[in-house]
């Protein structure tokens, strides 16, 4: 253990960061999309199944690696295991965790020009038909960098306090506020005339509905809202005090992040239903459809600017996450000190993120494979180094790490059953590799 390494104050912070890794766009914004594409209850149980047999195998996976190394993901991989190899997955972590804060900051950069929007009540003076074009042109200008870089810079302000007076103390101040506003617009959505139709499409499950495309649905979102295969859990867990327990933790994050999804879904498919909306919209649901529903309602401007008030929360606290991967590496593998591997991870996300903002203008005749840098970064990632990490990871402490360690960790300060600790193995050794592959294969569109 290294003595100087900082840690979590207290079990609360452990709670926040780690369901503030994990809650995000993935689950306000791609959650209900993809229950709607996939027909409703059915996906959200399928969904629900595979979170806790996937999930929080992979999770406890990888808080075991960054507790008991107390490193970064690179570190973690060449402590546990002598092999050069396996440190190669750490590599794969860092750059998947670069990648994606470039072009995820892009999208929360959106939020936030459509909170402006929303606040200014620019949004609510366009009607339904202009709301696409107005997308169109503001994505294809140059704001789209402006909100990126200020999005980052306020990443970078936060990280700057280190892991308790920046991390910590910023997630337990984010988490409840994310929570409150999500509480308050499901209220607001079960008051509508539509409220009983859309939890109907939501919760009851229509098995006839169920084919692959369906179960794979499911297991990518399960397995992409966790934020697995990245090392943010890994890394988050190397700053655990010895008496976290690992499994509780893992289950409650799990919980968490479902339970954030599912409300997300009692907000929006009211609203739905009560305006004759389609549920199976897809992406457009947030940016287009969502604002011309919350100016219908009384008060609309604020509801939009709560709405997209809450995207950028759940941005923030996922992103502030991936950019510690990169902190922590910069920092350990190079002896930099926290201010200056900061600022460098934090100009790469620019740099990258600029680069992802204009290729929906200015470079989107700048491709690759036909992709332009956006789409790129999104397929690389999200394709193959996310499950091929997932998978390495789940392979790595299933079959290679020390039993003993597993038991210690697990076990923390108290006792786990041995049933638990098999039930967990036999799940990172077979169900989550062959799960994950699945996910891979999916995307990659060989199945």
């Amino acid at each position: 253990m290294k003595e100087n390494r900082a840690q979590f104050a207290t079990r609360l912070g452990v709670i926040a960061t780690t369901v503030g890794s994990a809650v995000g766009l993935g689950n306000i914004w791609r959650f209900p999309y993809e229950t709607g594409v996939h027909g409703g209850g059915a996906f959200l149980l399928i969904y629900v199944g595979f979170i806790f047999i996937i999930g929080v195998p992979v999770i406890c996976a990888e808080f075991i690696m960054g507790r008991s190394t107390r490193s970064n993901i690179f570190g973690a991989f060449r402590a546990l295991h002598g092999r050069p190899q396996w440190a190669w997955i750490g590599y794969m972590g860092i750059l998947a965790s670069i990648l994606i804060l470039s072009f995820y900051s892009v999208v929360a950069g959106w939020t936030v020009e459509y909170f402006v929007q929303s606040v200014t009540g620019t949004l609510a003076s366009l009607d339904a038909g202009s709301r696409h074009e107005a997308f169109d042109m503001f994505c294809t200008g140059w704001k789209p960098v402006m909100w990126t870089l200020v999005f980052l810079a306020v990443n970078a302000v936060i990280l700057l306090r280190g892991v308790k007076g920046g991390i910590e103390r910023v997630s337990n101040v984010l988490m409840p506020v994310l929570f409150v506003i999500l509480i308050i617009f499901c209220i607001n959505s079960l008051l509508m005339p539509g409220a009983s139709e859309g939890l109907a499409f939501l919760f009851r499950p229509d098995f006839s509905k169920v084919d692959s495309g369906v179960l794979l649905g499911a297991l990518g979102q399960a397995f992409f809202s966790l934020s697995l295969g990245l090392g943010t859990m890994l890394t988050y867990a190397s700053y655990f005090s010895d008496r976290t327990p690992l499994v509780k933790s893992a289950v409650v994050t799990s919980a968490l992040d479902t339970c954030v999804a599912v409300l997300a879904g009692v907000i929006i498919f009211p609203a739905v239903f009560t305006f004759g909306a389609e549920p199976s919209a897809g992406p457009k649901l947030v940016f287009e459809i969502l604002p011309d529903i919350f100016h219908r309602l009384p008060w609309g401007a604020l509801w939009s600017s709560l709405f997209f008030f809450l995207l950028f929360l759940a941005s923030l606290t996922s992103t502030i996450s991936m950019s510690e991967i990169g902190i922590a590496f910069f920092c350990e593998q190079f002896g930099l000190t926290r201010k200056k591997a900061t600022l460098l991870n934090c100009l790469i996300a620019m740099v990258l993120g600029t680069l992802c903002a204009l290729s929906f203008g200015p470079l989107r005749d700048m491709t690759v494979f036909g992709l332009t840098v956006f789409d790129l970064f999104d397929y690389v990632s999200s394709n193959i180094l996310l499950p091929l990490g997932g998978m390495m990871i789940s392979i790595f402490v299933g079959w290679f790490v020390d039993r003993g360690i597993l038991r210690t960790q697990l076990r923390g300060t108290g006792s786990i059953k041995e049933w638990i600790l098999r039930v967990i193995v036999f799940c990172l050794r077979y169900v989550a590799p062959a799960g994950i592959a699945l996910v891979s294969l999916s995307g990659l569109g060989v199945i």
